[in-house]
């Protein structure tokens, strides 16, 4: 037989449960409020602060570590989506289901501008970028998709779902894909009002990621 995985024991399991701990509180604390300090995060997490900065470089860092994994949970799931058999509307809209449940909007653009994004974070932006194309491309094909939208338009809906908040996180959920239902619907091609304005631009997007 194979043996599992080791498990941590002593310090490194109780640095695992710190990190994890702290990472959790860092999520809460910077989605309501990226200004607030790094100290509220550390009495959120319940740790003291020296058991922060020694996971931690400082509130930068921790941005970029939160931002970071929400990157990752958007590729592992466009990728899904991509991969799926699915026809390519319901992989679409499955995924956006998906990162709507993971509120990975609120993990990257919700922290734009608030940290230095290093060359990792960039690559990684450029691969959901690329991916994201892929797809809506994808089903723009199929005809059901709206011809006047672009994925940007989509991407900035997502963004306003991460901004939905009402009660406990089980009803913020809810209610987030409550309104992404709506939002679908509003996708699809048929009779509609035509979009005022132009579409947001991959400038406008990125400008976004530069610190003031």
């Amino acid at each position: 037989m194979t043996a599992g995985p080791a498990r941590l024991r002593g310090r490194q399991a109780q640095a695992a449960r710190n990190d994890e701990v702290i990472l959790q509180a860092a999520r809460e604390v910077f989605l309501d409020d990226p200004g607030a300090p790094i100290a509220a995060v550390a009495e959120r997490a319940g740790v003291g602060i020296g058991a922060l900065y020694h996971r931690y470089a400082g509130k930068e860092d921790l941005l970029r570590t939160l931002c970071r994994n929400g990157q990752e949970i958007y590729l592992a799931e466009i990728r899904r989506a991509l991969a799926a058999d699915a026809e390519p509307w319901e992989a679409f809209t499955d995924f956006l289901r998906r990162i709507v449940a993971a509120n990975t909007h609120g993990l990257t653009v919700r922290l734009a501008g608030t940290f230095v994004p290093s060359e990792e974070q960039l690559a990684l932006a450029e691969q959901m970028r690329s991916l994201a194309i892929e797809m809506f491309d994808r089903v723009s094909a199929t005809g059901l998709l709206r011809d006047d939208v672009t994925f940007l338009d989509i991407e900035f809906l997502l963004e306003f779902l991460a901004g939905v908040k009402l009660g406990d996180a089980s009803r913020t959920a809810e209610l987030r894909q409550r309104h992404l239902s709506v939002i679908i619907d509003g996708l699809r091609s048929g009779e509609r009002t035509p979009l005022p304005g132009q579409a947001p631009t991959w400038q406008e997007q990125t400008e976004r990621w530069v610190t003031r």
